[in-house]
């Protein structure tokens, strides 16, 4: 099932949550929308799901208008942050409920609800605790419980907001690897909200960033990641080191430094990003890109060496980060002079 959302608009009061949003999830893809709080992202699934509805535009499904169909008629399939399942009912009894309470014409007999909840829950390992109650489950065994009820009925979508926000940093690695390997046996169109920039980079096919009601850039994780189209986007994906200065000639100075950047803004102040790892760092400056500064800090974490050095022209801080073989050839420590230059250096207005 593709999705197309067309010209999008939603407010609350006076509070404008999206801004002319246009959009197309392709037939079996695995969709993020990413950004900050605030940004629109919840409140667009909403409105795929019919949970609420939009002031202006049009959601199709493989055509069919969605923008007027009640959440029912929508054959959605929708897993939230805290999960939502019945404390009173059976792990069994909670993927199963979806299928009972279909229109009698549609409901399965009970032998198929027995034997479609029985898969689902082999599906996510959790056969053997179809005759426990939610709290006797782990988190990351409610959400996987979650998600066999959502898939239950046959969705046409799958929608999910902060699926893994309410766990662990461990849990949610282990489940976001087996969601997107759950995804590529099931093909089923998906979307889900993160505002955690590592899950939707490593998870997603495409990713959506949104700010403040707005669409900042669509694209696979390694486009939107090694291509910003803007500052926002540079700025909300990883690390970054900010270097304010000006265009001058073709060239960008700042403080003492000079750079060559591949993406010119005319002659204005702009501010350039570069991430940690895209240094190159040296005994001698090789040129006029080369910053002299001090080690600060150095902090070592497996392979990686992070070192906090001051630029000496502006007293401004830098995070430079190293493979640790990089690191022990260099011989340095903390105190000690290095010039550090940017391998590539991009600047916005």
């Amino acid at each position: 099932m593709s999705i197309n959302i067309k010209n999008i608009h939603k407010n609350y009061g006076s509070y404008e949550a999206l801004k002319d949003i246009n959009l197309e999830v392709k037939t079996g893809e695995l969709l993020a929308l990413l950004g900050p709080s605030g940004s629109g992202k919840t409140s667009l699934l909403r409105i795929i799901a019919g949970l609420e509805y939009q002031d202006q535009g049009v959601i199709l499904v493989d055509e069919d208008n969605f923008s007027e169909k009640h959440v029912k008629d929508r054959n959605v399939g929708f897993v939230f942050q805290h999960y939502a399942l019945f404390r009173h009912m059976t792990i069994f009894e909670n993927v199963a409920y979806g299928l009972r309470v279909k229109p009698k014409k549609e409901r399965p007999t009970k032998k198929e609800i027995t034997e479609k909840v029985t898969e689902l829950l082999e599906l996510v390992k959790l056969s053997s605790y179809q005759d426990r109650y939610p709290s006797q489950l782990s988190g990351g065994q409610r959400q996987r419980v979650a998600l066999a009820r959502a898939l239950a009925v046959k969705p046409k979508i799958l929608l999910l907001d902060e699926p893994f926000g309410a766990l662990d940093a461990k849990v949610r690695k282990e489940l976001r690897r087996w969601l997107r390997n759950l995804h590529d046996q099931y093909k089923i169109t998906s979307i889900f909200v993160t505002h955690d920039q590592e899950e939707a980079l490593d998870v997603a096919d495409r990713v959506v960033i949104m700010n403040e009601g707005e669409i900042e850039q669509i694209g696979t994780p390694e486009e939107v990641y090694e291509s910003p189209a803007n500052s926002f986007v540079y700025d909300f994906l990883g690390s970054i080191n900010i270097f304010k200065g000006r265009m001058e000639k073709g060239k960008f100075a700042s403080g003492a430094a000079m750079f060559n950047i591949q993406n010119g803004i005319g002659n204005e102040d702009g501010v350039g990003y570069v991430r940690p790892y895209d240094f190159i760092i040296e005994k001698q400056p090789s040129d006029k890109s080369s910053i002299k500064s001090i080690i600060r800090h150095i902090q070592k974490v497996g392979n990686t060496v992070r070192m906090d050095v001051v630029r000496t022209d502006l007293h401004e801080s830098l995070e430079v980060e190293l493979i640790k073989e990089q690191y022990s050839s260099l011989q340095v420590k903390q105190g000690d002079i290095i010039y550090v230059k940017p391998k590539e250096i991009r600047v916005f207005s």
